[in-house]
């Protein structure tokens, strides 16, 4: 018999996850299921460990793109099952397509929607869980165009922050670059002309000589390095250890650390507003809110806060407590809690960070460009001066 970790809900809302034995995943599931408690999710033990296990993933885009679909020929009045049918077998993304033909699979043996997608271990689990509220609660097209909904305004900020980001990053490869090219190819060759003259050089020009002559006989075993650091990075930082350590270092880089932990609340608002507004139970929405976040650190405060809403604390202050949330999105949670307007004021919280984020983006990239551009010309102006003043000096003793 295989072990598999069991995660799943009581009659009370309380969540509960256990390691059991069993024949296979499908005796476990009708094992709880026919005792009338609700399975989030069966792992095998194996899988559900592993440091250097990763989570593949779908193209998002082209997933937001099934889903549009899914829902028109749903709200046309064709059957799930037809609906699968007629996608599965057009989808052209080698990735998605075998996903999509799979869960269309597990439909016709019977098996629910929410469960089929479940079971590829690829998709959200935000869209698991609304699938599922859907389906219980018979509504699942309104389900599907909240998710679609939520997707697009996810889609749509980290396109903001990544356009914005790409300007300064290719202009520093390209300073880089530029000063690689001229401490390894521009210096030598005036090296070589300074040689020829046997004249004294001033000590800067030494000094950029001796760098440039070293770096150019050592330029492979430097790109080397950089290639065996970053892979030895990548490695290093799939480790749980390692994750929460670049956490704590976004965190504390000036600037950078108070956009990053902002952009981290308004997803994180953005979710339970989302799984809220389906219908998700609050400590479900927090559960599942968790898992859909990337960063370690944020993870654990939420599971934290998640646990002492179960306990009956409100949401506002269990989060406070994590000492993560910034006062002011804590002081509008709680106006939602106390108003009955949590889901509403969630999604208030997430478009003013999300707004505050893409400013404050701004104002720093206005800042960088100009540095950029500083550091570049003195650069470029020190290797000019360095390389044409023995020139000017040479040219004095002739006179």
């Amino acid at each position: 018999m295989a072990e598999y970790v069991l995660k799943y809900a009581d009659g009370r809302g309380q969540v509960h996850q256990q390691v059991l034995a069993a024949t296979s995943e499908k005796e476990l599931r009708d094992r709880y299921s026919s005792q009338g408690f609700l399975i989030y999710s069966i792992k095998p033990r194996s899988a559900a460990g592993g440091v250097f296990q990763r989570r593949k993933k779908i193209n998002v885009e082209k997933f937001l793109i099934f889903n549009q679909q899914f829902v028109t020929l749903i709200r046309a009045g064709l059957p799930i099952l037809k609906g699968l049918d007629l996608l599965a077998d057009r989808l052209t993304d080698p990735k998605l397509g075998p996903h999509i033909q799979a869960v269309r699979d597990e439909v016709r043996n019977g098996t629910l929607l929410s469960e089929a997608f479940r079971a590829q271990g690829v998709f959200p689990k935000i869209y698991v869980t609304s699938v599922m509220a859907g389906e219980k609660s018979g509504s699942l097209t309104e389900v599907l165009d909240r998710f679609i909904h939520y997707q697009k305004l996810s889609l749509a900020v980290r396109k903001k922050v990544m356009v914005s980001l790409m300007y300064p990053c290719v202009l520093i490869v390209l300073v880089i670059f530029l000063m690689i090219f001229l401490v390894t190819f521009v210096v030598p060759r005036f090296a070589s002309l300074y040689e020829s003259f046997h004249a004294e050089l001033p000590a800067m020009t030494r000094i950029l000589i001796t760098v440039g002559t070293a770096a150019q006989g050592s330029i492979l075993a430097g790109v080397g390095v950089v290639i065996a650091a970053v892979i030895a990075f990548r490695f290093w930082a799939r480790r749980e250890s390692a994750r929460n350590t670049l956490d704590k270092l976004k965190l504390k880089v000036p600037g950078v650390g108070e956009i990053w932990l902002k952009y981290q609340v308004a997803q994180l608002s953005r979710i339970l507003s989302t799984l809220l507004t389906g219908g998700i139970p609050l400590v479900q929405a927090m559960e599942t809110a968790a898992e859909s976040l990337n960063t370690p650190l944020l993870q654990r405060a939420v599971e934290n806060a998640g646990r002492s809403v179960r306990e009956g604390q409100p949401l506002s202050k269990s989060l406070a407590a994590s000492k993560f949330m910034p006062g002011l999105a804590i002081d509008m949670i709680e106006v939602g809690e106390s108003t009955g307007a949590l889901p509403q004021m969630l999604n208030s919280v997430a478009e003013f960070f999300e707004d505050d984020v893409n400013v404050r983006m701004q104002a720093m990239l206005s800042l960088i460009e100009p540095a950029i551009m500083l550091v570049m010309g003195t650069f470029v102006a020190f290797v000019l001066v360095a390389l044409y003043l023995p020139i000017f000096s040479l040219a004095d003793s002739i006179r």
